[in-house]
């Protein structure tokens, strides 16, 4: 299991800290949500953020757009340095489209799902994608309580990745723990986005933490 902190929950007062302990703490994705106030109720990091944090870390970025426009985002995060750029199937009518502008602006691709939404709608891209991102809470604050039905969701996903040989990742985000991230990893997933759990103590610890408990699966 892949384990991928969002910063979210960071000290936004001493990110670049935050991030280089993230680094030092082993994490494989460092996740930067990006949220615009219209998609979802709240506002978070902008472009001048990534390009701020991509000289002072190697870990891949892994960015959330949740936004209405996506496809505004995509070059200039492309040229800003995120790695992956992940973006709401309900956000717009051409999933596919999104995805050949992402994989054309040299990243990797990953559709993300709402709680509320089906797997039926992105079926037809999943031979495409390198990662579908299933939202275990309502998208947009931090610190929320994990949804178990989404478990099902993750299950189902794994099963139709299974059957047809696809070669995309399963990443699950919000509510993420010690527990949590057991029941996951049994349903599925292949990476796990956590931001209050790991800002909750000394990250390197956390973070830690979560690969052991995911790992104790795996025996």
């Amino acid at each position: 299991m892949k384990i991928a902190p969002s910063i979210l929950s960071a000290d936004f007062a001493n990110l670049g800290r935050d991030v280089q302990l993230l680094e030092q703490a082993g994490a494989d994705y460092l996740h930067i949500d990006i949220m615009d106030g219209h998609f979802v109720p709240n506002l978070s990091f902008g472009l001048p953020i990534v390009k701020a944090l991509r000289p002072i870390t190697k870990l891949p970025f892994d960015c959330h757009l949740m936004v209405t426009d996506p496809a505004a985002y995509i070059q200039p995060l492309a040229t800003a340095g995120a790695t992956m750029i992940g973006f709401h199937a309900e956000a717009t009518p051409h999933i596919f489209r999104i995805i050949q502008q992402i994989k054309q602006a040299g990243c990797r691709a990953e559709v993300v799902v709402n709680p509320g939404t089906s797997l039926s709608t992105i079926e037809e891209v999943l031979p495409l994608v390198d990662s579908i991102l299933v939202m275990t809470v309502n998208p947009g604050f931090g610190g929320q309580k994990f949804l178990p039905l989404m478990l099902k969701k993750i299950q189902r996903l794994a099963e139709l990745k299974q059957r047809h040989h696809y070669n995309f990742e399963i990443e699950v985000d919000g509510g993420i723990n010690q527990a949590t991230i057991k029941r996951c990893y049994r349903a599925g997933a292949t990476i796990a986005v956590a931001g209050s759990f790991v800002f909750a103590a000394e990250p390197a610890k956390q973070v830690n933490l979560l690969r052991e408990a995911a790992e104790a699966e795996q025996l």
